[in-house]
């Protein structure tokens, strides 16, 4: 785990929760290095293991046992985790786009985002096609097919585009499914096509035969040398003459990269993806590292592939140190040949290396050994101790009293950019700042105060900036009181002048936005450092005494209300030990992210005898 004492000085961000990147996670969490912060930024906080989807979309996996939780074991690694998807990079400002909120700098960056089928939907799936990546849109879309099927009442025919080993894996898995569903319901009749005169490219020409033969007897048929080029009306079109009729298609094509990278600055190969010398690094950046799909060695090309993203793993996890210790990286340079294991839906697989291929249920026994112990390696992992001691020594010479502020220039810097973001300009404090706010009370109001302040309970800023604000104003709207107007305190962690200019305006942004969204102006507040990030909020409001809603009013009969579900803390503290799963938080934090003000609106319009606000003691 990541030593949280030392100073920050350096900021790793990994991009994407990939194969490559969950050795990444394990290697960093073995091998702590000082001073460095790791942020995870990643669109899915469960990533599906490629091995196992096969068995997942037949049935005989349940979504847990394919997909590895993100959350547990970062926190074993100390590592943040930003839940959302990126959306550029700018390689020269070394700066990240991310959806929704304030952008991400960095000094190293690697990226495992992996690949998508080059299909003509690359924005959206659709009910009628859609591609296997991203694997939860695909595994919705298939749902919503399977639904499809119950309520047919005749047969349907889907036809998967692509005939290498990822597309004939999944249409027999898909195959075997439809099979059980078809004891109920109508069947599901398959075909493949691919641009190609044979299958599996690259695998020797026994395996082959072994598939053409399994494809005969479940009566899959197989288009060869067609290159289809888009499905519309029912029908698959292409360079060739005759439309192939098909109710659904599912591209599981050649990989094709992320939309993004052509405007990164990064150095990419011919066919789009980042351009790598042998130690995994960008040929053109050097703070910037990739793996799996996302990038491409030229002194050794292979196949998109999981093996080969796996593989890279180590090397990667190994180099990003090395360069954060300014050492020598070490080249990398995977096996040319491995060993496939090729699942036919029906607990049978076909394994091939080099001239050699065997096939037999014993092929589908070795390939779920060693894919459950590939997801135990990431799910099982040592007990964390149930909180970190933060009572050890400060760092040395860091000043506890006033001599803890952030600096002024800090300070100075992080208003400008939230001020270029936000509207914080007001008569109150910040558009002519002195040492105190001067709030002006309405006639025949009276003046309604609260304060909250705690350390921070996840590893985001930004999002812990939103939820302490929600949590102060909370007071206020459980009252019956709109809020007019807060101050802040909020500190940042230990770091350099860089990084803590940049925790105190991921910080700040949520804290502006979320006062923005409740209507309450910004009026002055206090920074500083500390060993924790924390932040708090004292709030002011305006009320006629006989408005407000007190604790006091409850009556005996009264029906209880609960405006949003309870036990956040139990989770958090869960959490804490590492033994949270990743959507119950990510469910947990989007209620905390919403405002109590328009159910305090709804409580007053209907006249509620009393109130109270149970983020706190209630």
């Amino acid at each position: 785990m990541q030593n949280k004492d030392s100073p920050i000085t350096s900021d790793l961000v990994l991009i994407g929760g990939g194969h490559s990147h969950l050795f990444v996670l394990r290697h960093l969490a073995m091998n702590p290095q000082p001073g460095l912060r790791i942020t995870l930024v990643t669109r899915d906080l469960h990533t599906p293991y490629s091995g196992m989807l096969p068995g997942f979309v037949a049935g005989h996996y349940d979504f847990g046992e394919a997909h590895i939780d993100l959350l547990p074991l970062a926190r074993f690694a100390g590592v943040r985790v930003i839940h959302a998807e990126v959306t550029a990079i700018d390689a020269e400002r070394k700066q990240i786009t991310i959806t929704g909120r304030p952008s991400l700098d960095y000094d190293l960056l690697s990226i495992n985002t992996g690949s998508r089928p080059t299909s003509p939907l690359l924005e959206s799936q659709q009910n009628d096609q859609f591609a296997v990546k991203p694997v939860d849109r695909f595994i919705d879309s298939w749902h919503r097919l399977e639904q499809r099927l119950l309520e047919s009442d005749r047969d349907l025919q889907l036809a998967v585009i692509g005939g290498g080993a990822g597309g004939i894996e999944l249409t027999l898995s898909l195959h075997y499914r439809a099979a059980q569903l078809a004891r109920r319901q109508a069947g599901l009749k398959f075909l493949i096509v691919t641009d190609r005169d044979e299958l599996l490219p690259g695998h020797n020409k026994r395996a082959r035969q072994m598939f053409v033969d399994i494809l005969k007897r479940r009566s899959i048929r197989v288009y060869y040398q067609h290159r289809v080029t888009e499905f519309r009306d029912g029908f698959l079109q292409g360079d060739f003459e005759a439309p192939i009729a098909a109710d659904t298609a599912i591209w599981v094509t050649h990989a094709s990269p992320a939309d993004w990278l052509p405007d990164s600055g990064l150095a990419l190969d011919d066919n789009g993806f980042i351009a790598l010398n042998p130690c995994l690094q960008s040929v053109s950046h050097d703070d910037v590292f990739a793996a799996g799909d996302v990038g491409a060695v030229a002194d050794y090309p292979r196949p998109k592939s999981g093996v080969f993203a796996v593989r890279q793993g180590i090397p990667l996890a190994r180099n990003l140190i090395l360069k954060y210790q300014q050492r020598a990286l070490r080249p990398f340079r995977p096996q040319a040949q491995f060993l496939s294991l090729i699942s036919t839906g029906d607990r049978f697989a076909v394994a091939s290396r080099g001239p050699w291929a065997f096939q037999g249920k014993w092929c589908w026994w070795l390939k779920d050994r060693i894919d459950r112990k590939f997801i135990r390696r990431f799910s099982e992992l040592p007990d964390m101790t149930s909180v970190e001691d933060d009572s050890g020594d400060i760092a040395p010479m860091r000043c506890g009293g006033c001599g803890s502020k952030v600096g002024s220039e800090i300070l100075e810097r992080v208003i400008d950019q939230i001020g270029q973001k936000y509207d914080i300009s007001n008569d109150c404090g910040l558009e002519h700042p002195d040492d105190a706010a001067l709030i002006r009370v309405p006639a025949g109001r009276e003046l309604i105060q609260s304060i909250d302040h705690f350390r921070s309970f996840i590893d985001d800023p930004y999002l812990f900036g939103r939820i302490a604000t929600n949590h102060a104003l909370s007071d206020l709207h459980a009252m019956g009181v709109d809020a007019h107007s807060a101050l802040v305190i909020a500190n940042v962690v230990y770091g350099s002048e860089d990084k803590q200019s940049q925790d105190l305006y991921q910080l700040m942004s949520g804290v502006v936005e979320t006062l923005q969204q409740n209507a309450t102006l910004l009026v002055g507040g206090h920074s500083g450092e500390a060993s924790q990030m924390s932040c708090g909020l004292s709030v002011n409001g305006f009320a006629r005494p006989e408005d407000l809603i007190l604790k006091n009013g409850v009556r005996p009969g009264d029906l209880l209300v609960l405006t949003r579900p309870l036990g956040s803390g139990v989770l958090f503290a869960a959490d804490m030990q590492g033994k949270a799963r990743g959507d119950w938080l990510d469910a947990a934090i989007e209620q905390m992210l919403m405002s109590s003000r328009e159910a305090a609106s709804c409580l007053r319009e209907f006249r509620a005898s009393a109130c109270t606000d149970v983020t706190g003691f209630g």
